[in-house]
């Protein structure tokens, strides 16, 4: 394996978390008296973090509610983010076979970094990360500084490393970073889209990555 580290986007890429998101960003806007939104609507509302979401959640000329409506979202995803989310098929297998090739593993989210952390340390636990960075932390992906710190941690050049994510940000942080990107097929956003950012390497299962470091 040339490439000795692999940072992984969380939501989408590791952990299928879509449907959490939506019950939970659905029940804050009905605590406003908004209505909800069917569930293939939030593939294109997650990805730049709660806020975000919450933005494009909202009715026109409900912005007013913005503040309300993400410390709801936020209280109640704490209590349900794990009610339907799970990893993905495959993904224990990859790691296990990552780690037991010596290869560093680290997480860059745009969720907040508590959320982040709470989901590494309760569902993947089981293997060794040597970093962990979700939203508050570093600006925002696509900015590549998160990315870039997760490099210095490992001590290795970003050439030497390769981000996986399902979003065109992912793609334009690894780029921006000098790392290889490596799209994911079975996230949140479509290939084509993933194609029109510049993505030219996919894969369709985890265990596909190991043939690609």
């Amino acid at each position: 394996m040339t490439r000795k580290a692999v940072i992984f986007d969380l939501d989408g890429t590791l952990f299928d978390t879509l449907e959490d998101l939506a019950d939970a960003s659905n029940a804050a806007l009905a605590t406003l008296g908004h209505p909800p939104h069917p569930l293939a609507s939030y593939r294109h509302f997650v990805g730049n973090g709660m806020r975000k979401l919450m933005v494009r959640a909202l009715p026109e000329g409900a912005a007013a509610d913005l503040d309300r409506a993400v410390a709801a979202m936020n209280e109640i995803y704490a209590t349900n983010w794990k009610a339907k989310s799970r990893p993905y098929q495959g993904i224990p297998e990859l790691l296990d076979a990552l780690a037991g090739e010596g290869v560093a593993l680290a997480v860059l989210s745009n969720k907040p970094d508590a959320f982040t952390r709470l989901i590494i340390e309760d569902v993947f636990r089981a293997w060794p990360w040597a970093a962990v960075i979700g939203d508050g932390q570093y600006p925002r992906k696509p900015d590549p500084a998160g990315a870039l710190a997760i490099a210095r941690t490992v001590g290795l050049d970003p050439s030497a490393m390769v981000l996986v994510g399902d979003t065109p940000m992912d793609v334009k942080c690894a780029r921006d970073a000098g790392m290889r990107p490596v799209a994911v097929t079975w996230g949140f956003r479509p290939r084509a889209e993933l194609e029109a950012a510049g993505a030219d390497r996919f894969i369709d299962t985890p265990l596909e990555l190991l043939g690609l470091l």
